[in-house]
């Protein structure tokens, strides 16, 4: 049931991105929760109670991120909603029942070597890591100040490239933990800090009255996100991981 809120998630969030529509993305969470329950066989009477958290989380944080997005404030309740969500799917985990349907018979009609639980799994995490783990990061940096009143300097500005890079990086990681390479995954890491330092140092060299970001801003924000970032990325790896 994690993996069909993951999934409704992170579809709502590419839409709302892609059309711009404020009632589109609940609508779209309401339908591929219904659409993956369906097609999965996850209609016994202990998934019922676990449906509706995922149709209420994926409706309150449509919600909850459009007004955020839209006022400014309230940066915090889009995460309480996603993470208490998360908590209440783990911790009733015990009342769904496994991957059935057309998904569960998938994987041995195709010949893979995954179970259904966890091939569905992997689908919601990297579909999360791209515009829904964007919106978290920003929404951990717009919580700890790190993001400023539209209309005023960002910190942003002087760090180009993060919101496609970001979603490349976290998709790169996952790629490589679910292909058994942590190492590698780990290097990935090493090499973002080692590209983005020289940046970061010639914008402190060149820091002065013209610049009307601080170096500590830019830092902040940097360090930050990037944490961020790596948590939803190594996080989904170790749901992948636990699924079974």
């Amino acid at each position: 049931m994690l993996a069909v809120l993951l999934i409704a998630v992170g579809l709502g969030d590419v839409g709302r991105r892609l059309l711009r529509r404020r009632w589109l993305p609940p609508v779209v969470g309401v339908v591929v929760v219904v659409g993956v329950a369906m097609l999965a066989g996850l209609w016994h009477l202990g998934d019922l109670p676990l449906l509706a958290i995922d149709s209420t989380a994926a409706v309150g944080w449509q919600v909850s991120c459009e007004r955020a997005e839209r006022t400014g404030t309230r940066q915090v309740t889009p995460l309480i909603v996603f993470g208490a969500a998360v908590a209440a799917l783990i911790l009733l985990s015990g009342w769904g029942s496994d991957v059935a349907g057309v998904i569960g018979r998938w994987p041995s009609w195709v010949g893979a070597e995954v179970t259904p639980n966890r091939m569905l799994m992997a689908v919601g995490v990297l579909l999360v890591q791209a515009a829904t783990a964007n919106q978290l990061v920003r929404l951990v940096l717009g919580s700890v100040g790190s993001v400023k009143p539209a209309g005023q300097p960002q910190a942003s500005d002087q760090l180009k490239g993060g919101r496609l890079l970001g979603p490349m990086e976290r998709l790169l990681i996952v790629g490589l933990g679910l292909a058994g390479q942590l190492t590698m995954a780990s290097a990935v890491v090493a090499a973002k800090s080692i590209i983005r330092f020289p940046e970061i140092s010639a914008k402190r060299d060149r820091e002065g009255n013209t610049e009307r970001v601080g170096i500590d801003d830019v830092t902040e924000y940097f360090l930050v996100g990037s944490f961020a970032s790596w948590i939803v990325a190594f996080g989904g790896l170790a749901l992948v991981a636990a699924a079974h």
